[in-house]
């Protein structure tokens, strides 16, 4: 089994990714496209990339430094490296990036998205568009990025903590266990199969609490410019109530779906080895999420710009068409349209865009098997 994969994408979760799987004995391959590709720079003078051991004097987990075995600005030799394709990359990005790899693709790799939010549909659509149809590749959805993690300087990592494990299926779902047997051995935590695609999408933990607190927060991100710590400022217990309903309609369309969803508060304490009573004692105990104190500081951040519009706008018309009525979600979409002054409805994540306009629901789950 190869244990040579390509990063593509060299933001937080990207580097952190390279560094993270060569620390676990993989060789990596790292790519940034030119002109996003100071990180690079930093890499090649310094060497390698350092993870800390602290930070504003916050002790911090996985420490150490690890050289990087390609560093590349070319998308077709980053693709041409390994079978293994990794995006941690804003679901913003994933199209994009996609169209640049399609040529250079070959029969029998694995395409991985971190996170994935539906984005393994909407790049097979794609695929078939640009008249790739044929090529035999696979696509996997996780439902996040394994850590908590950011970019504190040069080349340097501050990595707060690392899920228990990390939720994925594969599109189609009859190649997720052949998927997962290949990721695996690069993989610094243990991968758990789900059902499908849309299990994922719908798993995907920042559901409920970025685009929710974030919004209902606003004024007080704005005016503090985040200068605070997110999960416990934010977080209140009527804000926690009003999650709790958000929460309901997305376990209520799992349930049309024929899915069982995992309730946020079990999916917490599971992927981060906590024991909350209730998803308030989540944010404000969780010793991952509260160590260092920032915040987003505009209606801009991707809380909304990425969780809202790939998270909340597949939930709510997944709504539309199993008939769950999706309020909260739909509260919450208006709010965010009228801070951007966009239309989420129609430039997030729909079912058009995943190529499932027309189906039913049970086409879709056909579909996704």
């Amino acid at each position: 089994m190869s244990n040579r994969v390509s990063i593509i994408g060299s933001g937080n979760a990207g580097l952190t990714a390279a560094y993270h799987f060569s620390l676990h004995g993989a060789k990596v391959c790292l790519y940034g496209a030119i002109g996003f590709d100071q990180p690079l720079t930093d890499i090649e003078q310094r060497g390698g990339i350092e993870a800390l051991s602290s930070f504003n004097d916050v002790s911090l987990a996985y420490a150490g430094f690890q050289a990087i075995d390609t560093i590349s600005r070319d998308l077709a030799e980053t693709v041409a490296y390994s079978d293994l394709l990794i995006l941690p990359v804003p679901s913003f990005a994933q199209e994009p990036l996609f169209i640049e790899m399609l040529p250079h693709l070959r029969d029998g790799q694995i395409v991985m998205l971190m996170p994935g939010n539906y984005g393994s549909l909407v790049l097979n659509r794609i695929k078939a568009e640009q008249g790739y149809g044929d090529l035999d590749i696979t696509f996997v959805d996780a439902i996040s990025i394994p850590w908590a993690t950011r970019i504190v300087g040069p080349a340097e990592l501050a990595i707060l903590g690392m899920k228990e494990f990390l939720p994925v299926a594969a599109f189609p779902a009859s190649k997720t266990d052949d998927a997962i047997a290949k990721l695996q051995p690069v993989m610094p935590l243990p991968l758990k199969k789900l059902d499908n695609v849309i299990n994922a999408g719908l798993e995907n933990i920042n559901f409920g609490g970025h685009p929710l607190l974030t919004t209902l927060s606003m004024g007080l991100l704005e005016n503090f410019d985040g200068q605070f710590n997110y999960y416990k400022d934010c977080c209140s217990i009527s804000t926690a109530k009003a999650a709790a309903v958000m929460e309901s309609e997305r376990i209520q369309i799992g349930k049309a779906l024929g899915l069982e969803l995992i309730p946020e508060l079990d999916a917490m304490n599971a992927l981060y080895a906590m024991e909350c009573e209730n998803v308030y004692e989540v944010n404000r105990t969780s010793e991952t999420h509260g160590k260092l104190n920032s915040a987003p500081n505009s209606a801009s951040n991707r809380y909304i710009t990425e969780d809202a519009a790939y998270l909340l706008v597949p939930c709510y018309e997944l709504g539309q068409l199993t008939g769950v009525n999706t309020p909260l979600v739909t509260s919450c979409l208006h709010i965010d349209n009228a801070y951007n002054d966009t239309d989420y409805f129609k430039e997030g994540r729909t079912l058009e865009k995943m190529g499932l306009s027309d189906m039913s629901v049970k086409e879709i789950m056909d579909f996704v098997a």
